[in-house]
């Protein structure tokens, strides 16, 4: 299964990004989505989850939790905005893939037998730090991410 991570999306969802989701079957989207029409947009291409970060505000971000497992391809994968926050034992939980966002920096990092991705900020640019996203590939043996920066 290809699913594609998104996250800090600021209300901006690029061309170029939306270019790149071709073939996947999920999207996940780990908050600052910005504003409803980011997701309905996405919501053209795959099915979508969504969790809502520190910047969305408002009625219609109430309509997304803080986090939220996913059931992908037999795998538990826990999303929430800011990893900082993550209170549970993932590896404890079952739980093989912890999908955040936040700080804009991507990360793809196993600690514990539990694969961490962060896929960076697909929105504004912020700082130098790369505007990126992620894919996440769920087959046979260990989740596989890859991160994919995107040039505008």
């Amino acid at each position: 299964m290809r699913i594609c991570v998104i996250s800090d999306t600021h209300g901006l969802l690029r061309p170029e990004a939306v270019e790149r989701l071709s073939g996947v079957e999920r999207i996940l989207h780990a908050g600052d989505i910005g504003r409803p029409e980011v997701i309905e947009e996405l919501e053209t291409l795959a099915p979508v989850t969504a969790v809502r970060g520190n910047v969305d505000l408002g009625d219609w971000a109430e309509a997304f939790p803080e986090t939220a497992v996913v059931q992908c391809a037999g795998r538990s994968l826990y999303l929430l905005h800011d990893v900082k926050q993550l209170a549970l034992d993932p590896a404890a939980e079952g739980i093989e893939v912890v999908i955040s966002g936040h700080s804009h920096k991507p990360r793809i990092e196993t600690e514990g037998g539990v694969l961490y991705l962060n896929p960076g900020s697909a929105g504004p640019r912020r700082f130098s730090l790369p505007i990126a996203l992620a894919i996440l590939e769920l087959g046979p043996g260990a989740p596989r991410a890859e991160i994919l920066e995107i040039e505008p």
